[in-house]
């Protein structure tokens, strides 16, 4: 009954959304999982059309929130208001408090307000003066970056970059993509209301099977191979990424990849994982964990060339 569910999710994102089935795939991977999003690609690719749509068709409430250099911590979690008449202190909560939030541009805001975002990712709770709020579940975080203009923007720290469970490139739409937006944008009396298809009961329901799905010791080993293969590539033969590998993926990005490759498999109807499904959802767990050096900047190297490389040339059952 969820495959059908999530399948009539795309039919009805499809009717607003014109192609991004990565893009979708990838955010229903993060919401399942509980794991959050960090996305990179030039504005004007649909990705607050995508993310506001997909909170309408799964029945949650959506945020979105405009990170710019002057943006306050308050502003995001809320803040306390003193009431004159009453002699005591309100809270005011923030956009925070919703299920879908769209950070977009989130390199654009200094690291206070960068950090009260990713606490409140991290813990699921934000406390306002001496209260604390549990976020209300599921909670998501879509946070998007410009890949274009970087001057006057705040980069995050590799520490904080560990905490978002993708980091998922979208690319321009092909000509027959480019062709139906164009006509169906210019129509101007289009205005297509989507339907909800999941609800807050479903996604909960849909968490507890994507834990019964079963990983075996094989891909087990073969997901930790491939992360050490990042830590100690001329273990695994990998001698010119060697060279441009300054720190591999961290703990965190092992228990990511095993949680999207399970969700990958739910998503197609399997109880089981592939290594197709490790290999798919990889290069999105992996880019955002692997540090490259000065002289594979110098050397235009790629993280996608070192995942590329590392998926190619380490073996199952290593």
């Amino acid at each position: 009954m969820s495959q059908k569910k999530i399948k009539a999710v795309f039919e009805e994102m499809g009717k607003v959304v014109v192609g991004q089935e990565t893009l979708i795939n990838r955010l229903l991977v993060g919401l399942f999982t509980g794991g959050h999003i960090l996305l990179e690609g030039v504005p004007g690719l649909a990705k607050t059309l995508t993310v506001n749509t997909l909170a309408r068709v799964l029945s949650l409430d959506f945020q979105r929130i405009q990170f710019t250099p002057d943006l306050l911590p308050a502003d995001i979690v809320g803040t306390m208001i003193y009431r004159p008449k009453l002699g005591d202190y309100e809270v005011k909560k923030g956009p925070i408090f919703a299920n879908l939030i769209l950070a977009d541009e989130v390199n654009r805001s200094p690291a206070k307000v960068q950090s009260a975002l990713l606490e409140a990712m991290q813990e699921k709770q934000v406390t306002i003066g001496e209260e604390t709020f549990q976020l209300d579940q599921p909670f998501f975080v879509l946070a998007t970056q410009n890949p274009v203009e970087q001057e006057g923007t705040y980069p995050l720290p590799e520490a904080q970059l560990d905490r978002f469970m993708m980091k998922v490139f979208v690319d321009y739409p092909t000509k027959p993509q480019e062709l139906e937006v164009m006509r169906r944008m210019s129509n101007l009396d289009y205005n297509y209301e989507p339907k909800p298809i999941l609800s807050k009961k479903d996604i909960a329901q849909i968490r507890q099977e994507i834990n019964q799905i079963t990983l075996s010791e094989t891909l087990e080993n073969y997901i930790v191979e491939l992360v050490f293969a990042t830590r100690r590539p001329l273990d695994y033969a990998l001698r010119e990424e060697a060279r441009y590998i300054q720190f591999g993926v961290s703990p965190r990005g092992t228990i990511k990849l095993n949680l999207a490759a399970k969700a990958l498999a739910y998503m197609d109807g399997r109880d089981y994982v592939l290594p197709e499904d490790i290999k798919e959802v990889a290069p999105d767990v992996f880019n955002h964990r692997i540090m490259l050096n000065y002289e594979a900047e110098a050397d235009g190297m790629t993280t996608r060339f070192v995942i590329d490389s590392i998926l190619r040339k380490v073996a199952i059952g290593r």
